[in-house]
């Protein structure tokens, strides 16, 4: 007689924890402040801009030789690429089946109205949206100079960003991109911190000073670039 066999196995931890809501929230949650941190570097970076052409062009040579020579020319940053692809893959794959299954257990109006939420909680998704198409026409003008306007410069960072905020539509498309950001993050902070368990009834008003000043501070930083190249500042 046969032995009987057994086929069906029990799935991992890790894939249990991403089947549920909890670890969905908690994987969008640790890649967006993994994307924050890597938000706050690259604002300060971009700042440099307004020390002048080498200061800025200096900083751009650097960012390819960090670790050397333990490190080859430019693995660190992809290294940091990598890292960010992966981030950024996380958070919108668990965004989008989060909403997913929001609407399938919601599949009828609520007979009831719910109260209004705040306009960032309310754009959250758009704004996710608005910023993934950003993040690839950012990469294919400035990293890669494919729809670059005025000829790309390999080499030569400081005068392919002024090239590109010496157009209107560089500049709408930027500034636009860098609004949703801010209230990405002013909502996306505070989510994290809730759903990573830091939040309570004695540090709410903190979290919440901290997610205002965080996407205040990085919406002001990265639009002051454009607007200096506008004002003549950066030229």
């Amino acid at each position: 007689m046969a032995l009987a066999t057994r086929t069906d196995r029990r799935p991992s931890m890790a894939r249990t924890v991403w089947d549920s809501s909890v670890g969905k929230k908690t994987v969008m949650a640790v890649s967006g402040l993994i994307m924050l941190l890597y938000l706050v570097v690259h604002m300060i970076g971009n700042l440099k801009i307004f020390f002048g052409s080498g200061e800025f062009n200096h900083y751009a040579h650097w960012l390819r030789t960090v670790g050397e020579p333990f490190m080859h020319y430019e693995w660190t940053l992809w290294l940091i690429r990598i890292v960010l692809v992966v981030a950024v893959v996380a958070h919108a794959t668990s965004a989008y089946q989060l909403s997913r299954r929001d609407i399938r257990a919601r599949p009828s109006k609520y007979v009831h109205k719910k109260a209004r939420a705040s306009y960032a909680t309310r754009t959250m998704r758009w704004g996710g949206i608005i910023l993934g198409l950003f993040i690839a026409w950012h990469i294919l003008d400035l990293t890669t100079g494919t729809v670059h306007s005025g000829g790309f410069q390999e080499g030569h960072p400081y005068q392919n960003v002024v090239d590109t905020f010496s157009t209107w539509y560089g500049n709408v498309i930027y500034i636009v991109a860098m609004l949703a950001l801010g209230l990405h993050v002013r909502h996306g902070f505070w989510s994290a911190a809730q759903t990573l368990g830091a939040g309570s009834r004695s540090r709410d008003r903190a979290l919440k000073t901290t997610a205002n000043a965080l996407a205040l501070l990085l919406t002001a930083g990265f639009i002051a670039v454009p607007v200096g190249v506008m004002t003549g500042v950066v030229s």
